[in-house]
């Protein structure tokens, strides 16, 4: 039987000038910045603020933090524009059965598509520590 001769390992090749470590790049500029005495889960409590009808959780149970509270409050105010829209809808989508009623679900459909949009551009903003003023809303929201 013949023996294989083991397999030969060629030199290592040296690390990179450096020693290869990573650096991360500093954050941008005008990023989010928490307040001090902000606490660890306000990212939820801001995401909360946009999401219908869970955006009275952080209305209730934060009281005690500005921020979160306008975002709130703005959630509030665009879930109450959201179902005003849905019952203005629903009303003229069963008042003008037929040919009509089609039309009005494709404006139903396309009112539900812009209501997610400003909730994704709030929820954006907010994690951001930026506020989105909704034109006729917010001035509701901040009258309440």
């Amino acid at each position: 039987m013949s023996e294989i001769p083991p397999p030969t390992i060629p030199p290592a090749t040296p690390p990179p000038p450096g020693g290869g470590s990573y650096t991360p790049p500093p954050p941008p500029p005008g990023g989010y910045t928490p307040t001090p005495g902000a606490s660890s889960d306000r990212t939820l409590w801001l995401v909360l603020s946009y999401l219908g009808i869970l955006s009275l959780v952080p209305f209730f149970a934060k009281k005690d933090d500005p921020e979160v509270q306008w975002h709130a409050k703005n959630g509030v105010a665009l879930f109450g524009a959201e179902i005003v829209v849905w019952i203005v809808l629903l009303i003229l989508g069963i008042v003008l059965r037929g040919v009509l009623s089609c039309g009005i679900s494709a404006l139903s459909c396309i009112v539900w598509c812009a209501f997610l949009v400003i909730s994704i551009i709030c929820i954006v903003k907010a994690v951001g520590g930026q506020r989105y003023r909704i034109p006729v809303i917010t001035d509701f929201a901040e009258k309440m």
